[in-house]
């Protein structure tokens, strides 16, 4: 039966949801959102993040920890795969968005291919102490991973941000994707920079990945399921907004709980679509712009 208590406890864990989409969406912010890159691929790296992280934790590192350790190295795969993505179709000219959007879809299939040849299909998962235990306040109970992902949520954002408002290459990054001649004339190097900004969001699918395998267990075909709530959170937000993004992915969290709690389950996974649809409709630059 509906209940106003209901309603808010559904709210609650939305925003703790919707922190999650907000962190494993910032990586597509930076790649598709600022630098017009067709980054489909996305997802499937978050899911490579995740079993990476699996790897790694289970020498008995914190998952967690597990994911900063991988961002060095999801930093340098990253700065190659788009160094590849730009001597191949972006440097020859104005269709490479077309080109470039088979391209990723096609690192993505051989990524979820490569996951099952060594995995299998098979579900996996990591063990830590706060997998599995929740917070009790009063009657509401606030599980520690989804407090984990909000808190890591919350960080990235802002370091993220500093870094694109504060910093030369982040404000370079922040550019490229509108003014590649007045970046020139500043000193420089518009490939460098989006290398650099690309390495950035393969970097933070490291992180998000480890938090993707905390939040639940993680299968080689889930990155199907966060194409379209990604790319609802980021195009909300208006393309390369990170404090926009945070907002996005708050209102798809709350939004897809109240709906699962109202409508049942089989109506969550319909409410990112349904909100991309409309945002592109009503204000397709997003809520915060560009």
């Amino acid at each position: 039966m509906f209940s106003l208590e209901l309603l808010f406890e559904a709210a609650l864990f939305g925003v703790l949801l919707g922190c999650f989409y907000a962190a494993v969406s910032l990586g597509l912010s930076v790649a598709f959102g600022l630098l017009d890159v067709p980054y489909v691929a996305h997802p499937a790296l978050l899911i490579m993040g995740a079993y990476f992280t699996y790897l790694v934790s289970s020498l008995g590192i914190d998952p967690l920890l597990s994911g900063v350790l991988l961002m060095p190295v999801f930093f340098l795969f990253g700065m190659a795969l788009y160094r590849f993505y730009y001597e191949t179709f972006e440097k020859r000219g104005s269709d490479a968005g077309v080109r470039g959007l088979g391209f990723f879809f096609g690192i993505a299939f051989i990524i979820e291919v490569g996951l099952i040849l060594v995995f299998g299909v098979d579900q996996r998962s990591v063990r830590a102490g706060y997998i599995g235990s929740s917070l009790e306040i009063g009657d509401f109970r606030f599980p520690y991973r989804m407090l984990v992902a909000f808190v890591v949520a919350l960080l990235l954002t802002l370091v993220l941000t500093v870094y694109f408002s504060k910093t030369f290459n982040g404000r370079a990054i922040k550019a490229v994707g509108q003014d590649e001649a007045a970046l020139r004339l500043m000193g420089a190097n518009p490939v460098k920079i989006k290398q650099l900004a690309f390495g950035i969001a393969t970097a933070v699918n490291a992180l998000a990945g480890a938090m993707l395998i905390i939040v639940g267990p993680v299968e080689p075909a889930m990155d199907r399921i966060y194409i379209g709530r990604t790319f609802c959170v980021v195009v909300l937000a208006g393309l390369g907004s990170m404090s926009g993004t945070l907002v996005a992915g708050l209102i798809l969290g709350v939004v897809e709980s109240v709906v699962l709690m109202t409508f049942g389950a089989s109506w969550a996974p319909a409410v990112s679509f349904g909100l991309l649809l409309v945002m592109l409709g009503v204000r397709p630059q997003g809520l915060f712009g560009r």
